[in-house]
């Protein structure tokens, strides 16, 4: 990203993520800002990036695009204390569960602000983003977001902030639900009589090539998964298990628990 300003507020894996992300896509060290409360977080990124060390009203004064980079629980207290003053610049909230209206009224500006739910693979360029912008959003600006979200892996844009949750249920929750799968077939290996080192090298390495394998071929998943099903064979027996098991159902009833509790953090974290 070039002749812009960023500025992170929060130095946690995420903001780490992206700053290291944006290097390797060839942004300068000397337009990236970035305030924590922790010392040793800044003076590690300083070390390791090059970057700049900064406060939130010194990004606030400076940044084209400010990335809020905090926990729900203090989003408020961080955006209150922010005084953008005439400027207005480009407001990237990564916390889960915060919306619009919320960083609206707690930054009393009007500022462009997007919500973006970004997941946990991020930290190896693999992540997957949601995004929504408010109306004060020039098309510019949500280019210059999907480029930053772009150096830690994809992006979409969803048409409505409710989609929010749902993506927070699906990317930024899900790897959760990929890693308690592996752990289970890693058990029944074992159970078979596979080492444990043996175990975690099949299962991954089946997981990675079935992901890979899903995003480069032309048919969906429901076409793959019955082309590798031969009738009367190990995979239909195996798969039976799943279906007569409700393996659907769960996986529904899951997500939507986890989209509901979304819900739920905006309306504690959350106030006009």
């Amino acid at each position: 990203m070039k002749n812009v300003t960023l500025g992170f507020i929060g130095a946690g894996n995420m903001a780490n993520s992206l700053i290291r992300g944006l290097l390797a896509d060839g942004t300068s060290a000397d337009s990236i800002l970035i305030a924590d409360i922790d010392s040793e977080k800044l003076e590690h990124l300083q070390a390791e990036y090059g970057v700049q060390a900064s406060s939130n009203q010194g990004i606030a004064e400076q940044a084209d695009i400010i990335v809020l980079a905090v926990k729900p629980q203090v989003m408020k207290s961080v955006c209150t204390q922010l005084d953008l003053g005439e400027r207005n610049p480009l407001v990237v909230s990564i916390a889960a569960g915060i919306p619009l209206a919320s960083l609206q009224s707690w930054i009393k500006s009007e500022a462009a602000i997007i919500r973006c739910m970004p997941n946990t693979p991020a930290l190896v360029g693999k992540g997957a983003s949601g995004l929504y912008a408010n109306e004060r959003t020039s098309e510019e600006q949500k280019s210059f977001a999907s480029q930053l979200m772009g150096a830690i892996g994809i992006s979409v844009w969803v048409k409505s902030e409710s989609a929010i949750d749902a993506v927070t249920a699906i990317s930024g929750s899900g790897p959760a639900y990929f890693f308690l799968f592996l752990e289970a077939m890693q058990e029944a290996a074992a159970d078979m009589g596979l080492e444990k080192d043996e175990a975690e090298l099949l299962c991954v390495h089946t997981a990675l090539g079935a992901a890979e394998l899903a995003l480069q071929s032309e048919e969906d998943v429901g076409e793959l998964r019955r082309k590798v099903t031969s009738p009367g064979g190990t995979t239909e027996r195996a798969l039976r298990e799943f279906e007569s098991g409700g393996l659907r159902d769960l996986v529904r009833k899951a997500v939507l628990a986890a989209r509901d509790r979304s819900e739920e953090l905006a309306r504690d974290f959350g106030d006009d």
